[in-house]
């Protein structure tokens, strides 16, 4: 198969989701697109600071629906200083701290309800890189390598239902990229960054590993036999890879860059994997934008 090199072929994002202009003057805690494709921002009256403890403080979601409607929920009594947010099938929001001062701390996860009162919480472990929730309800968190667990999936009750401990997937110390959609997910972990497709429901063969020789990527993006990957270490952070699934592993057949929809490369960005799809929002954090792999 013959690859090619050239990082002259660019993609642009599509325009998929923006933050209403009534809400700018507030700040962007936050913000994620959920497995039923609606994006998200939590926001504060505040900018969060370094410091020690984080007073309680109530926050605002606004939600962008796929159809363009807005819906907004307010969260009473949040507690994270960098949040990680989802939308539960049931309406209601979790949030979490990527940080807890303690590996037992009962404070890091707190569920709301659809009404955003806080129905429990309960730890998941320090150093979350990414969390995200799936069709069934399933909250799935990845962390980064000053926690390196591994992988695991919890009920929105706090009982784990699926870890990485016993999958032998090797070099699993930092979560670089995750995508959940439908009931499974994909990874591609530090340091030896194999594709891992992983379906816990399935009976046989529920995790799947496969090599893949692109370094660093910060989201993946899987659609049938085909797979992107989004990001890299130093100037390869707007690298787009693609790529065919094999048996055993992962063959790159492309290689360019992702932009903005105008062209331009964002500097600091979130993504987030859903599927097909890779979204990316660039600072200010007020935009998403969307790469999908099945267009």
């Amino acid at each position: 198969m013959t690859t090619r090199k050239s990082h002259s072929v660019r993609t642009a994002l599509m325009p998929y989701a923006r933050l209403p202009r009534a809400h700018h003057s507030l700040h962007v805690l936050t913000s994620t697109v959920d497995v039923f494709c609606a994006a998200h921002w939590l926001l504060g009256e505040h900018a969060p600071q370094p410091g020690g403890d984080v007073p309680p403080f109530d926050a605002l979601v606004v939600s962008v629906h796929p159809g363009g409607s807005i819906e907004l929920t307010e969260l009473s009594a949040v507690r994270a200083r960098w949040p990680h947010l989802d939308r539960l099938p049931d309406g209601g929001f979790v949030v979490a701290a990527s940080r807890a001062r303690r590996y037992e701390d009962a404070n890091q996860v707190q569920v709301f309800d659809a009404h955003g009162r806080e129905t429990l919480s309960f730890s998941v472990g320090d150093a979350i890189e990414h969390l995200l929730v799936d069709e069934a309800g399933q909250i799935w968190v990845g962390h980064f390598d000053e926690n390196p667990i591994g992988i695991r999936r919890w009920s929105a009750t706090g009982r784990p239902t699926w870890m990485s401990d016993d999958a032998h997937i090797p070099g699993l110390f930092d979560c670089y990229a995750l995508n959940v959609s439908g009931a499974a997910a994909w990874a591609c972990p530090y340091t030896d960054f194999p594709l891992v497709e992983i379906r816990p429901d399935r009976r046989k063969r529920p995790v799947r590993v496969r090599e893949n020789h692109v370094r660093g990527a910060k989201a993946v993006a899987v659609h049938g036999d085909r797979v992107a990957f989004y990001g890299g270490y130093g100037e390869e952070q707007d690298r787009l890879v693609h790529a065919e699934l094999g048996e055993a592993s992962v063959e790159q057949t492309e290689v360019g860059l992702l932009t903005l929809s105008d062209g331009s490369c964002p500097g600091r960005r979130r993504v987030v994997g859903r599927g097909s799809r890779i979204y990316v929002q660039a600072e200010p954090f007020t935009e998403w934008g969307v790469f999908d792999l099945s267009s």
